[in-house]
């Protein structure tokens, strides 16, 4: 048996702005770690202190001479060096040492990324290690991470929200029919918590404060009874800058996130709108799966079917589709090589 095939070493990257997913070929996902980076600046250069977790512990909280950043925004790189030396650190994080060959790796990609970023994106992963690096658009990754059946000659609809962008996708024999990537997702509605608890209360909260409010209690429609479930949350009181703990319940809660669950659901109705109209009757038949983290924000199925008098249904494994999907592809490269767009 050749070396290759006993030590595989090829992997699949969802590079993600709110997290990075590692898939080692015949693993599975094995890393799931924050898209975050701290560092410190010496002399003009950028030393790396930490990656990930401990990372992004650091976030929000870092003395002047340390800096805790996402080289990711809105699903493409923003900081080169820093996403570099990011990748870097997962791949030798899931990569034994002492392998003869360099991994093959296949990244995905927002559908709306440009030339250019793609390039930014193949050059990192190169310069991280890689022997080669191939790109998948992220619609295709999360439907066949979601089981779909994309190579029949039926229409797919795979709504996939992420922390930066939500890409709307209609897929049929295998590739994209319709696209669009809107640039809302798990961030825009961190900060639509922050800024309605600002205007509303005079509370400023930090982002990961945010966060928490949003996987805890957050909803995308009105609770029943006009107020939901409570948590109590901790701030600075910006009429006297002194820290403040205050209650916040779903239903302001679900008035915060209003506008970026609205710009979710116009994206779904432009893409139907858009969508041939054979594949939509196939829609209509199926219905639309969500994939991504922001697919667990409570009660968006139902806003969202409201909102379209569609079946919609939420992945199983909502956050690890795309990771799957992107891994899957590596696994059945011959049937899905149209799919991926290699370097060379």
């Amino acid at each position: 048996m050749a070396l290759g095939g006993l030590f595989s070493t090829d992997m699949a990257i969802d590079l993600g702005t709110a997290n990075t997913l590692v898939y080692v070929k015949g693993k599975g996902v094995i890393l799931n770690e924050p898209s975050v980076v701290a560092y410190h600046v010496k002399d003009g250069q950028k030393k790396v202190l930490a990656v990930g977790e401990d990372a992004k512990l650091m976030l929000g909280r870092t003395p002047g001479s340390i800096q805790a950043i996402r080289p990711m925004r809105e699903g493409v790189i923003a900081d080169f060096d820093v996403a570099e030396a990011m990748i870097k650190e997962f791949i030798n994080k899931v990569h034994r040492r002492g392998f003869l060959s360099k991994p093959r790796i296949i990244v995905c990609v927002p559908h709306g990324a440009t030339p250019v970023e793609k390039r930014a994106i193949r050059d990192s992963v190169l310069k991280a290690g890689a022997s080669r690096a191939g790109l998948i658009a992220e619609p295709i990754a999360a439907a066949i991470g979601a089981g779909m059946p994309i190579t029949d000659p039926t229409g797919n609809m795979v709504v996939d929200i992420g922390g930066g962008t939500t890409e709307v996708a209609v897929l049929s024999l295998g590739d994209i029919v319709y696209a669009s990537s809107v640039r809302v997702g798990g961030d825009r509605m961190d900060d639509a918590i922050v800024s309605y608890l600002r205007r509303q209360h005079n509370l400023l909260i930090g982002e990961s404060t945010a966060e928490r409010i949003k996987t805890t209690i957050g909803t995308a429609r009105m609770p029943d009874d006009g107020r939901g479930q409570s948590m109590q949350i901790r701030g600075r009181d910006l009429l006297n800058g002194v820290p403040k703990e205050t209650e916040i319940n779903q239903a302001q809660v679900a008035e915060a996130l209003a506008e970026p669950v609205q710009q979710i659901c116009e994206a779904v109705m432009t893409a139907l709108e858009a969508t041939p109209p054979d594949l939509a009757a196939d829609i209509v038949d199926r219905g639309v799966m969500l994939t991504g983290g922001g697919a667990l924000l409570g009660e968006l199925d139902l806003a969202l079917r409201e909102q379209t008098g569609l079946a919609i249904s939420v992945a199983d494994e909502s956050l690890n589709c795309v990771a799957m999907g992107t891994g899957k592809a590596l696994e059945y490269e011959k049937q899905l090589r149209h799919v991926i767009e290699f370097d060379n």
